[in-house]
């Protein structure tokens, strides 16, 4: 069936017309689709009468179209869980592809008007094919006239309408998950490559350099190339234990272990170490020896603390940088802050995605974007939550909180 842009035959009503351009528009110009349909059948119940209306559709899983809208608009409401919708009108016009009229007779156990039950099924067609059936209800006559039909089928075309633009909507917004996804892809291999190959690249230069037979060097010479080395090792090893965590984490298979943690204790040590790594950085440690004993993974939690420190040694390096820790309620919350230069608004709400990186900030610093994506995944599994923080004169501030519950990880 193919459909008119208004229904063939005359219009008795301007009012008619109306409603006709009106749905038009309505499915021209909608883009949820359950919200236009009510909107169409409310309209179209204004120029023909009907009881109920019933939306059948054709999926994968069956052969017959499955009911996936029914409204009752006239009598019946009050008892619209009870009503039939005129599943089989419904589904003869789907195998048929034409319009279809049934009438039954719901039998002497139904009293008054709603004993008689007149079905205009009418087959739904979007992009071309037959994707269902659309089903009118009327109870207690009279019959259906050609009129009605005429309107009904009108209604039934720009239905199939509003369903071919979902489809469409969706198919779009599937390409462009596919090609997100695939410049995602494309910018993972490209960054991956990248790093492994920068410390691959000092390895194996300074160990050829060490090798060289027609050079001599000193002492302090090998000493130097061997730090260097050994710095990249380090580097290289984290990397990979970053892309091994963020696989495991995203597929729900990294282990932890619950003990009990002294925070307070960790956070100093934390911090210790990572003055020994950054001398440059000015680092400021305020904790409570009063903090109560967390149940949690230890090493993980350090490692959240390593990533945060890391990110301000690279991005404000050389400022001033603090780690608070406080019990507040039923939580201990954390903050790593510094004195940087902050992070625009439009990219903070993306920071802890995997892979994710802030444009232009700083390209020259080395890194996968997967450290801020692990902290938010090892907090997650304690149960708690972590979140930036930018005030407007400039810095940035980590916030992560810490229940003081046990949380329940799996082993």
């Amino acid at each position: 069936m193919t459909g008119p842009l208004i229904p063939p035959g005359p219009l008795a009503h301007g009012s008619e017309l109306n409603a006709v351009y009106a749905i038009a528009r309505i499915v021209a110009e909608t883009f949820d689709t359950e919200a236009g349909l009510d909107a169409i059948f409310r309209l179209a119940r204004t120029i023909f009468i009907f009881d109920t209306v019933a939306l059948y559709l054709q999926n994968d899983e069956s052969s017959e179209p499955e009911p996936t809208y029914a409204r009752a608009l006239g009598r019946g409401r009050a008892r619209e869980a009870d009503l039939t919708w005129g599943e089989p009108a419904a589904r003869e016009a789907y195998r048929s592809g034409q319009t279809v009229l049934r009438q039954e007779d719901a039998g002497p156990t139904v009293a008054g008007r709603e004993r008689r039950r007149d079905y205009l099924g009418l087959p739904l067609i979007a992009g071309g094919r037959g994707v269902g059936g659309l089903v009118f209800g009327r109870f207690g006559g009279p019959a259906y006239p050609s009129e009605h039909i005429r309107l009904a089928e009108f209604v039934a075309w720009h239905v199939g309408q509003l369903l071919e633009n979902r489809r469409m909507a969706r198919r779009i917004a599937t390409l462009e998950a596919q090609r997100e996804l695939a410049r995602m892809q494309d910018e993972f291999v490209s960054t991956v490559s990248h790093e492994l190959r920068t410390p691959l690249g000092f390895i194996k230069g300074y160990t050829t350099t060490l090798l060289r037979g027609d050079a001599e060097w000193d002492n302090d010479n090998r000493v130097e190339f061997l730090k260097i080395i050994d710095e990249e090792a380090d580097r290289l090893r984290e990397l990979i234990d970053n892309l091994l965590d963020s696989s495991r984490l995203e597929s729900g298979t990294l282990s932890m272990t619950l003990e009990p943690v002294r925070l307070g204790a960790l956070i100093k040590d934390t911090a210790s170490r990572a003055g020994a790594l950054y001398p440059q950085m000015k680092l400021e440690v305020d904790v409570p020896d009063d903090l109560p004993i967390l149940q949690g993974d230890a090493t993980r939690l350090a490692q959240v603390l390593d990533n945060l420190l890391s990110n301000a040694d690279k991005y404000a390096g050389g400022s001033p940088v603090s780690v608070q820790a406080r019990r507040e309620g039923p939580a201990i919350v954390v903050r790593v802050c510094d004195q940087g230069p902050g992070i625009p608004p439009e990219h903070q709400s993306h920071l802890f995605e995997r892979f994710y990186r802030v444009p232009g900030a700083k390209s020259m610093i080395r890194g996968t974007g997967l450290g801020l994506y692990i902290c938010r995944k090892i907090v997650e599994a304690h149960n708690g939550e972590i979140k930036v923080e930018c005030p407007p004169g400039g810095g940035t501030c980590f916030v992560f909180t810490l229940p003081v519950e046990a949380p329940e990880i799996p082993a």
